[in-house]
């Protein structure tokens, strides 16, 4: 057991030095010294263990040694100040302080955290009540403890909300599948109800408007730029206008049949026809086109607005502005090679209930409600081929290309028909353009830099605030500035966009078989393909890393 005079405070009070002469105190062990520093005056101080250890084995070594007579001195404990640390998150949007209490030295004040805060430049998220509770903590913790937590969180950015066009009438093609139920009970298939028609004053669409969103901030106070959301235009086109009593609604000006396109609605005018053979020659009306009875052979039929045709499409052309919609079925045939009597193009949609040897072009979606057997269709969006219930829907035959998917009750045939299914195409046409808006948005920011570098060798104010022509070129430039700004925020915008079409693409867009999927079907989504050898059940068919993958699960 050591004498406590052993150990003394040094001239300053901010040591503890341990004085042992070897013979005289030796051998030590680091037990006893450590019993020294329990002494209410050392309790509070930093122990410094290497030293400790050191003095340990010095003193046991010269320890009835010659040597050992002469006196060693050693510094086993100091005081600390209080310590205070603060992290930031990578993406500076979350802020840790870490406070640990004094050895007996100047413990953490507010004033500290002020200065640490500052020189961290954390300047918003701040939470107070953390604070303060971090340093009540602190006036209990023993000597060297710490306390942590969380005192700053930024605030994400809240984007803004799309434009939505909500239609409040009813078109042509949703009467397809709408056959009038008779007294019985019973339905009759030939009877799809009245035509849809509005008048004046009708509203037609509805438009909730794009919302801006609102900016946030990370915790060193940088701002975060929303992303507003997409405007979306709601044009009248003839026929329809904008309500004057509120522009989010689009009105009827004229009695006729709705129509709506890319960008609003139109009220056409309605040519009906029984039936469109040699004897009554070739249509090309403007307005839509109601023909009750078929459309032969050889005939072509052309509308500014939509095309219903309430028989069938036997080996003709129709081209519609608006919508195709074909009660019953479209019928073709094989003339040679891979060229098909029947042709259907459309700006909006093509449905039908039958389709065969027909070549099908709609910058909208497909809607086949049974067959599909033969043909080249091609949609802007979505090709699907089944009832409301999905019973019935058979893709069989032909090319079938969607830019978003395609759905089928079944694909291919028992007969291992040799069906190709195109899903899904365009991701690298999005990736090129990604590059380019990022190209140009680097140049836009290389322009904004040389033209702040600029602005920042001017002389000063006062020696051009009189001139006229030199206070004109000033404007220009911070006009100019301005506008490459917001220029680049744009792209920028639209940039973030376009990564998260590119992101998520294959997990929107893939092919979806209700019932079946037949072998000799060719599969191609993306560059992923394959050809099915084999029977499939229900399954969604996606490209998962460059390979075609048949999911069961769902």
């Amino acid at each position: 057991m050591l004498e406590a005079n052993v150990a003394v405070f040094n001239a300053d009070q901010s040591k503890v030095e341990l004085r042992l002469t070897p013979n005289t105190h030796g051998p030590v062990s680091i037990e006893s010294i450590e019993e020294l520093l329990k002494q209410p005056d050392f309790a509070m101080l930093f122990p410094i263990t290497p030293a400790i250890d050191k003095a340990v084995k010095e003193v046991n070594a010269l320890c009835g040694q010659a040597p050992g007579d002469h006196e060693l001195f050693f510094t086993i404990a100091e005081r600390k100040d209080g310590d205070i640390s603060i992290s930031i998150s990578e993406d500076k949007m979350h802020a840790s302080m870490k406070i640990t209490s004094a050895w007996g030295g100047k413990d953490i004040v507010l004033a500290d955290v002020l200065n640490n805060l500052k020189s961290h430049k954390i300047k918003l998220g701040l939470s107070k009540p953390k604070i303060m509770a971090l340093m009540q903590r602190l006036d209990i913790l023993p000597p060297g403890e710490s306390c942590e937590d969380e005192i700053a969180t930024g605030k994400a950015p809240v984007n803004g909300s799309d434009a939505i066009l909500t239609r409040k009438v009813p078109l042509a093609r949703e009467r397809l599948l709408q056959p009038q139920e008779r007294e019985d009970g019973t339905v009759d298939m030939r009877n799809l109800g009245a035509q849809v028609t509005v008048k004046p004053n009708d509203v037609l669409m509805v438009k909730t408007p794009a919302t801006l969103g609102t900016p946030g901030y990370n915790v060193q106070g940088d701002i975060l730029h929303q992303v507003p959301g997409k405007d979306k235009p709601m044009q009248p086109g003839n026929g329809a206008a904008i309500c004057p009593k509120d522009p989010n609604k689009l009105i009827a000006t004229v009695s006729g049949q709705p129509v709506e396109n890319r960008k609003g609605m139109q009220v056409d005018d309605v040519l009906q026809i029984k039936e469109v053979n040699v004897k009554f020659g070739h249509v090309d009306f403007k307005g839509s086109i109601l023909i009750t009875g078929d459309v032969h052979e050889g005939m072509n039929v052309k509308a500014s607005g939509d095309i219903t045709v309430m028989g069938f499409v036997d080996s003709a052309s129709l081209q519609a502005e608006g919508d195709v919609i074909v009660s019953k079925g479209i019928i073709g045939r094989l003339i040679k090679d891979h060229e098909l009597s029947t042709h259907i193009k459309a700006k909006g949609q093509i449905c039908a209930q039958f389709v065969q040897y027909s070549d099908l072009q709609a910058e909208g979606a497909i809607l086949v409600t049974k067959q599909l057997l033969h043909s080249y269709s091609q949609s802007g969006e979505t090709i699907t081929v089944s009832d409301e219930h999905n019973r019935r829907g058979d893709l069989v035959g032909g090319k079938a290309t969607a830019a978003q998917g395609i759905r089928a009750v079944a694909f291919g045939a028992t007969a291992g028909t040799k069906t190709e299914l195109f899903c899904a195409m365009e991701q690298q046409s999005l990736k090129q353009s990604y590059k380019e808006l990022n190209d140009s948005a680097k140049q836009l920011m290389v322009a904004g830099l040389d033209l702040e570098s600029r602005l920042r060798k001017l002389p000063p104010k006062s020696e051009w605030q009189t001139d006229a022509g030199m206070i004109e070129q000033v404007k220009m430039m911070l006009d100019q500035k301005k506008q490459i700004e917001d220029e680049r925020i744009k792209e920028e915008i639209q940039l973030t966009e376009i990564e998260a079409e590119i992101e998520g693409y294959y997990q929107r867009y893939f092919i979806r078989a209700e019932k079946h999927v037949f072998a000799n079907v060719e599969i191609h989504i993306g560059p992923a393909q394959n050809k099915t050898q084999r029977e499939h059940g229900t399954c969604t068919i996606n490209n998962v890393s460059g390979e075609i993958i048949y999911d069961y699960s769902k």
